[in-house]
C-alpha cells in the first residue's frame, strides 16, 4: 500500500473502515482519535494522533500507550556525593552517563496518519488475521454455526438430576453414579452395616 500524500492516507483510512471520534476540545487540540473495527480484549481499538508529535493506542492500558518508534538516547547527569561536615551534597566534577530509549517524534499531521494507518495494519489487521489461520480465533460463520448447533442440541436433550431425556425418542442416558443412587432408592436396604476402627456397626 502507497501513502505518498495526504489523499493517499485519507482514502487508506476510509478503505479500512475507521472512525473519527475525536470530541471538539481534541479537534481544536490538533488531537485525531480514531475507532478501529477491530476488537481486543472484548472492546474496539482505539488510536490517536496527537499535535505533540506523538501517537498513541488509546484503550491499551490504564494510560495511552505510545507507538511512536524508539531511538537510543544517551544523557549525562552531574554526580554528586554527600558531605557530613557541611551538611549538604556537593558535585564531585565528574557526570554519570545513562543510556536508554527515546520516543521519535512526528511534527507532520500527514506524517503520523500514515505512520498509524501501517503500524496498524502490521500489528492488528494482518496479526489478527494469522491468528484466526492459526486457529486461535474462529470465523463468524463457524462461531454463528456452534451456536446454531448448541441451540438445536439443547431443545433436543432436557439435564435433569444427573440424567439426560432425549426428546425425540424418550431415550434416557443416567451417570453411573445417578444409576446406583437410582437402584438404591428404588430396593432400600434394611440396614447398612459401617465399619469403625475393626468393630462392626448395623445401622438400620
Amino acid at each position: 500500500m502507497k501513502l505518498v500524500n495526504e489523499k493517499q492516507v485519507i482514502d487508506a483510512i476510509d478503505l479500512l473502515g475507521w472512525k473519527d471520534i475525536s470530541t471538539k476540545r481534541q479537534q481544536k487540540n490538533g488531537t485525531i482519535i480514531y475507532r478501529l473495527p477491530i476488537k481486543m480484549y472484548g472492546q474496539y481499538i482505539e488510536v490517536g494522533s496527537f499535535q505533540s508529535g506523538y501517537v498513541r493506542r488509546m484503550n491499551g492500558g490504564y494510560t495511552p500507550y505510545q507507538l511512536n518508534k524508539c531511538e537510543p538516547s544517551v544523557e549525562y547527569f552531574k554526580d554528586y556525593k554527600w558531605c557530613d561536615t557541611r551538611g549538604e551534597q556537593f558535585w564531585t566534577g565528574k557526570y554519570n552517563k545513562f543510556e536508554g530509549k527515546r520516543r521519535i517524534i512526528m511534527r507532520g499531521e500527514v506524517a503520523r496518519l500514515r505512520y498509524l494507518v501501517l503500524y496498524c495494519l502490521k500489528n492488528y489487521y494482518i496479526k489478527q488475521a494469522n491468528m484466526i489461520e492459526d486457529g486461535k480465533y474462529i470465523p463468524k460463520w463457524k462461531h454463528e454455526s456452534l451456536i446454531k448447533s448448541t441451540k438445536m442440541a439443547c431443545e433436543k436433550y432436557t439435564w435433569s438430576g444427573g440424567q439426560i431425556t432425549n426428546n425425540e425418542n424418550g431415550d434416557i442416558y443416567v451417570h453411573e453414579q445417578h444409576a446406583y443412587w437410582n437402584k438404591w432408592q428404588e430396593d432400600k436396604p434394611s440396614s447398612v452395616e459401617i465399619i469403625i476402627d475393626g468393630h462392626r456397626y448395623k445401622v438400620k
